[in-house]
C-alpha cells in the first residue's frame, strides 16, 4: 500500500533514500542577533548537508543558493519511514509469537512421544525380566 506522499509523486520518496537520510545529523544553533535578539537555541539540520543528501529537501534563495530545509518535507519523510519501521515490527512481533506457540505445541508434542516411548520400554523391559527363566541351583554331590 502506497502512502499519499509517494503517490503524490514527491521525487524524494524511492526506495534507496533512507539509507541516504540516515547519515544526517541533527545540530543545535542559534540564529543571528538581528534574526533572534534572545538568542533562543534551535534545532535542525544544516541545509548544506541535506542538500548533499537529497536536493529536493532544502529551498533556494533568488541567487540559488541554499537557504533552509524544507522541514515539512523532512517530518513527512521520517514519519513514513517511522510507520515502515513500526509495521515491521508489529509484523516480527506476530512471528515471534507464533513461533512460540509452534515451539510449545512441538514441545508438548514431544513429551507425549517421550512418554509413550518411556511406558512402552518399561513394558518391553518389564516382559524381557517375566521371560527371563529362574535362576537354578546345581547340586554336585560329590
Amino acid at each position: 500500500m502506497r502512502s499519499w506522499w509517494e503517490t503524490a509523486g514527491y521525487p524524494w520518496f524511492e526506495f534507496d533514500y533512507l539509507a541516504r537520510h540516515l547519515a544526517l545529523k541533527p545540530v543545535t544553533f542559534r540564529y543571528k542577533q538581528e534574526l533572534d535578539p534572545e538568542g533562543i537555541p534551535q534545532f535542525g539540520l544544516v541545509a548544506e548537508e541535506v542538500e548533499k543528501v537529497n536536493p529536493d529537501l532544502v529551498v533556494r534563495d533568488a541567487e540559488g543558493k541554499v537557504y533552509t530545509v524544507r522541514y515539512e518535507a523532512v517530518n513527512a519523510m521520517l514519519l513514513n519511514e517511522f510507520l515502515k519501521e513500526h509495521r515491521k515490527v508489529q509484523e516480527q512481533d506476530a512471528t515471534i509469537a507464533q513461533l512460540k506457540k509452534d515451539v510449545q505445541v512441538t514441545a508438548t508434542h514431544q513429551q507425549k512421544q517421550i512418554e509413550a516411548l518411556t511406558a512402552g520400554l518399561q513394558k518391553v523391559s518389564a516382559q524381557i525380566e517375566l521371560s527371563k527363566p529362574a535362576p537354578q541351583t546345581v547340586l554336585n554331590n560329590q
